[in-house]
């Protein structure tokens, strides 16, 4: 029998054995057997580990998704797997597992998803397409860029509210590191004004270029670059891939400004505060790190 199923006479002997023997044993009734001990039903994970539920919970009221916490987890306990915990699990926890283990509340600090694919008619930036004087192209910026392995390149754009309300959002593309300014209108003179006073903030090594799309804001580019001595690049009509950071950044803004809100009653402070939570949540593209501490290194290096 070994020799025509291909397998070790000891598999096989051991097989009888545990079901009855040879005068004994059934088919149909040791793999039914062996169905049953395959199952193995374990309560959850963050059901039995109370320190490491309330970890969970905790950084998901801060808006960290579960494979953020996960990451972190991994990172900061590389030893000790009562301390890790996949992200699948909290999200069981969270929506199938709900009776008891993670409070069903949490569910609203999760990252919404969209439904449906939006229209490109329903965004404004093809309306504010246009011809900006003097603009240098995506193209002409240095290959340096493109690698991210230097820091002190940033990617920005405007976050559209009702009611003619914005936000200026800028990252980093090196440790995506996000600085938000609150402007009254999208006029040039305002928002090149907000941008100046942004980039005298940095040093100078950790603000090199600005890539930004061909919206009319940045129609007075030449002035912001005089006066920062930052370099301007701008994309290509209707490629937002090409700041891909800012894009990502703008989709994660939108889980606390939804799409139709007022941006203007927001001031500066309550601004810094969203950044804030956005630099500190840990990044799977970082290897896990917040982007807080890889932008803190950079700040290190140029002292």
């Amino acid at each position: 029998m070994a020799v025509a199923l291909g397998r070790s006479p000891s598999t096989l002997s051991r097989e009888i054995g545990r079901n009855g023997g040879s005068g004994r044993y059934r088919a149909a009734a040791a793999d039914s057997r062996a169905w049953k001990q395959t199952l193995r039903p374990k309560p959850c994970k963050l059901a039995v580990h109370g320190q490491l539920r309330q970890a969970v919970a905790a950084k998901l009221a801060l808006e960290w998704s579960p494979q953020q916490i996960a990451g972190w987890l991994k990172r900061t306990n590389p030893r000790n797997g009562a301390r890790q915990v996949s992200h699948e699990t909290i999200y069981r926890s969270l929506y199938v597992q709900a009776r008891g283990v993670l409070k069903k509340e949490l569910i609203e600090h999760l990252r919404s998803q969209r439904p449906i694919r939006r229209s490109r008619h329903a965004t404004m930036k093809g309306k504010r397409l246009g011809q900006i004087s003097n603009a240098v192209s995506i193209s002409e910026r240095p290959a340096s860029v493109e690698d991210r392995a230097v820091p002190g390149h940033w990617e920005g754009d405007l976050l559209c509210g009702s009611k003619n309300s914005f936000i200026v959002t800028l990252v980093e593309r090196h440790s995506r590191y996000v600085m938000l300014a609150k402007v009254p209108n999208r006029e040039t003179q305002t928002v090149v004004n907000a941008l100046i006073k942004q980039a005298r903030k940095l040093p100078d090594e950790l603000y090199k270029s600005l890539t930004w799309d061909r919206g009319k804001e940045l129609a007075d580019h030449q002035r912001f670059t005089m006066e920062t001595d930052i370099a301007v690049y701008f994309c290509d009509p209707q490629s937002p891939w090409q700041r891909g950071s800012n894009e990502n950044t703008n989709r994660l803004l939108r889980q606390y400004f939804p799409r139709g809100t007022d941006l203007a009653p927001h001031s500066q402070a309550d601004l810094n505060k969203v950044a804030r939570r956005l630099n500190e949540r840990p990044r799977k593209t970082l290897d896990f790190e917040t982007p807080a501490e890889r932008f803190n290194e950079c700040v290190a290096s140029t002292h």
